[in-house]
């Protein structure tokens, strides 16, 4: 024990570093198509209401981890995961507050096995088959309203339904799903993949 640290220090800094927080990755479009799909999901926001948060494609979903682990298994899948693109195949309503309007992307074998292998360097057990989405928009919102904010989407910008665009960042991000502010996400760590 280091000299002038009581027990009940040491303790409570060992709960803190064993704590565990809920942690997601998610893929980072560069920078022109976050200021694009930012300008969208001000116009949709400020319509419907919703929080504000960074665009980005879910990789992996909510896992309780320490953040030491996150971060391990985080630079594990990162050595493995290469880069890839990503096409918007449309635009699309979701049945809960994370998956309220969103892109939906082409769940081309590229982008299937980027999830793939992060979900098994997490140890990540998905309960059904990945769907590749950015969302534009949280929210619980009525099925019309949820309708309404696409065809909105769609006016904003008419050519989002087309767009590719290459994904050569992951982030490992502190994501609390019962903030539905989203005010307390923060990003942890960021990594380049390799082409």
């Amino acid at each position: 024990m280091e000299a002038g640290t009581t027990i009940m220090q040491q303790v409570q800094i060992s709960e803190a570093v064993l704590e565990k927080h809920v942690y997601s990755v998610w893929a980072l479009p560069r920078e022109d198509v976050r200021v694009r799909v930012k300008k969208l999901m001000e116009g949709l926001r400020s319509e419907f209401g919703g929080p504000q948060f960074e665009p980005h494609v879910t990789v992996i979903g909510a896992i309780r981890l320490t953040e030491a682990e996150a971060r391990d298994r985080f630079k594990k899948a990162c050595e493995t995961v290469k880069a890839y693109s990503a096409t918007v195949e449309k635009i699309d309503t979701g049945t809960f507050y994370y998956q309220c309007v969103y892109l939906l992307l082409h769940p081309t074998p590229e982008v299937v096995e980027a999830s793939a292998l992060c979900c098994s360097h997490f140890g990540y057990n998905r309960s059904g088959s990945y769907m590749p989405h950015l969302s534009l928009l949280y929210g619980d919102l009525t099925d019309e309203e949820k309708k309404k904010a696409q065809e909105k989407a769609y006016i904003l910008d008419e050519g989002i339904s087309s767009l590719s665009f290459p994904i050569s960042h992951l982030a490992l991000c502190k994501t609390d799903t019962d903030d539905k502010s989203c005010k307390s996400w923060e990003t942890v760590e960021e990594c380049s993949l390799q082409p």
